[in-house]
């Protein structure tokens, strides 16, 4: 089972320049292969001057939906290279494509592999990214006395915390899947048991 993979925060481009030729990396956050594909034609409507506007793209989280396209290059050294560098970065929700200006040199297959890869190296060495995670969504009710050791805890675990004052003491947090049952066990031992725990669905977030 998946428990956490990266995503895109916000597009991001990289450029290298192999023999003269022009490889232009793009990449965006897309939800749905829909996005991907309008995605693709507006990188396409931006570079219609180009040889090849390749492509690939990961979209969901537990198993993906896995797409690319060589676009004209030699079968096996444009797309399958962008895939290659989007699922070894384990990023999802994911679309690339490479614009490529040929400069009048012919790469070969392996330069062509190397060049589509570096490309999609460099725009997402640029780009910011957020971790998903499996978390459990969980409510801590708790009398004023217990709310510091329960707050140690969850610092101790760099676990981000809201917290609300009223009668009594409301802490909401998101507890990673692998560390929910171990940080559970220690605010029931701190607080003996007073502390009162209302966990809710699995999400990713």
């Amino acid at each position: 089972m998946l428990e956490s993979y990266l995503i895109l925060t916000a597009p991001a481009e990289g450029e290298i320049v192999e023999k003269k030729s022009r490889f232009i990396a793009q990449a965006a956050p897309v939800q749905s292969e829909e996005e991907a594909y309008a995605f693709i034609e507006k990188i396409k409507k931006k570079h219609y001057d180009a040889r090849h506007n390749c492509f690939a793209f990961s979209v969901g989280g537990e198993n993906p939906l896995l797409r690319f396209s060589d676009d004209g290059e030699p079968q096996g050294t444009a797309g399958k290279p962008i895939l290659a560098e989007i699922t070894g970065a384990d990023i999802h929700n994911i679309c690339i494509v490479v614009t490529r200006y040929f400069g009048g040199t012919l790469l070969g297959t392996g330069g062509l592999v190397r060049a589509y890869s570096e490309a999609c190296k460099e725009a997402l060495k640029n780009a910011e990214t957020h971790l998903m995670q499996r978390v459990f969504p969980c409510r801590l009710t708790m009398e004023y006395t217990d709310m510091g050791k329960v707050q140690y805890i969850l610092a101790e675990a760099e676990i981000p915390a809201e917290t609300e004052y009223a009668e009594q003491v409301l802490i909401t947090v998101k507890l990673p899947v692998a560390k929910k049952d171990e940080i559970i066990k220690k605010i029931t031992e701190a607080t003996a048991a007073r502390a009162v725990i209302d966990i809710g669905d699995e999400e990713f977030c």
